[in-house]
């Protein structure tokens, strides 16, 4: 059984046939104890606190059975682990030369080549996200002037809270209200529509730093740690 923030994504795996249904991982509504075993990938990096990110864990310990096991990944700060580059890193030089040439003349520079101290789109975002992550009940304290840097695609990260810049793909005509309009250079009429990109909170998790939040939860026990192309890694026993 599978479960998702994302009602889109839920109702492709209905369409494949699959079991899933929508709800937020800090309370999921299946009864305690009744899981064999849980996977949790590429998500407990996307809340904004320490505190969010234990609670994540501990309601994936809840669902556990005594001996169940659960498989954790999130991204990790160092793509670049005993001096070999993750496949994130790797990707760089090949990827999408198009864009390049869809970014010239007079369109407007894509967010993933904006830097936070040049770009007032880039701070709206940032203070956006900011008040959206001061929860009182999870403990969050308010930075003042702190504005969230954007991650350059396919570098290293500098800054393990970030924002992670993501391109929609495949959408239609009909919404044009999302989508930029550039001309094409040399002279051109033509129109060419490019897809809108959308800011996502990551905190990337450093070395050791997964399974210290982890190994601070009494109910489990890290059976295995580990770093697998630019994630790190835990497998848990519940006790």
């Amino acid at each position: 059984v599978g479960c998702d923030r994302s009602k889109n994504l839920v109702d492709i795996c209905g369409e494949k046939h699959f079991q899933a249904f929508v709800c937020d991982a800090l309370s999921v509504p299946i009864r305690s104890g009744s899981c064999d075993a849980c996977i949790s990938i590429a998500v407990i990096h996307h809340f904004s606190t320490a505190e969010r990110r234990l609670a994540t864990i501990r309601e994936l310990a809840r669902l556990l059975r005594p001996g169940g096991t659960a498989l954790i990944y999130v991204w990790a700060m160092e793509q670049e682990y005993k001096n070999q580059k993750s496949k994130y890193l790797k990707e760089k030089n090949g990827i999408k030369t198009k864009e390049k040439e869809m970014n010239t003349g007079t369109a407007q520079r894509p967010l993933h080549d904006q830097r936070p101290d040049n770009s007032r789109q880039d701070s709206a975002w940032s203070n956006q996200l900011l008040n959206d992550f001061k929860d009182e009940s999870c403990g969050a304290k308010p930075v003042a002037g702190f504005r969230l840097p954007v991650h350059t695609n396919r570098t290293s990260f500098h800054s393990q809270d970030l924002l992670v810049p993501w391109h929609l793909k495949g959408c239609t005509k009909k919404k044009k209200e999302s989508v930029d309009t550039v001309v094409v250079p040399g002279g051109s009429k033509e129109l060419q529509e490019l897809s809108p990109v959308f800011h996502r909170y990551y905190h990337v998790f450093s070395e050791g730093e997964l399974e210290a939040v982890c190994r601070s939860l009494d109910c489990v026990r890290v059976q295995k740690s580990y770093y697998d192309q630019g994630n790190w890694c835990v497998i848990l026993e519940k006790l």
